[in-house]
């Protein structure tokens, strides 16, 4: 299912935490952890991203400690996904489970900073709506998508025991 039309902007490898969720903002909330975000590689980058952008990251994106603040300065941001080649194993669950979309796409580095983008979660691929080129990531499991789309863990766990007591009081005949 596609999620509307974001720009993409364009991050080197082993992008870390710190510079995701700077430790100096840690103590703040996440709206100030936000304002910081990536700030040491982009200055003007959470001043300008959008609700819809993809961020795109090289190699082992999210290195690091387990801040889980370094997804969701993404989220409050509005970023729609991050896609890399691959990601720091941590911040790859921690995204998921706050509800970020992470997807793995080896060719990753072919797609251009800038470039208008539409993303389809089912079929795994970005597609550059400007030049048609499709950019085809790794499968995410349904039950890992149904968690980002609930908009995290939390959110997909009250979901589910919200029906499963509606089943208890209104059990089917």
């Amino acid at each position: 299912m596609s999620r509307g039309i974001g720009r993409t902007w364009v991050f080197g490898d082993n992008v870390d935490t710190d510079a995701l969720a700077p430790g100096a903002y840690i103590k703040y909330g996440i709206e100030e952890i936000a304002r910081h975000c990536l700030e040491s590689i982009d200055p003007a980058f959470a001043a300008n991203v959008r609700p819809g952008d993809v961020l795109v990251g090289g190699r082992n994106f999210g290195a690091g400690s387990s801040r889980e603040q370094a997804a969701e300065a993404l989220r409050h941001l509005g970023v729609a996904a991050v896609v890399a080649p691959s990601f720091a194993g941590i911040f790859y669950r921690n995204a998921l489970n706050l509800g970020l979309l992470a997807m793995v796409c080896p060719n990753a580095d072919r797609i251009p900073a800038g470039a208008r983008v539409m993303i389809d979660r089912e079929a795994a691929q970005l597609v550059d709506v400007d030049t048609g080129a499709v950019h085809r990531c790794e499968p995410i499991p349904a039950h890992l998508l149904a968690v980002v789309e609930a908009g995290g863990l939390v959110p997909w766990l009250e979901k589910r025991l919200a029906a499963q007591c509606e089943l208890q009081r209104n059990p089917p005949e």
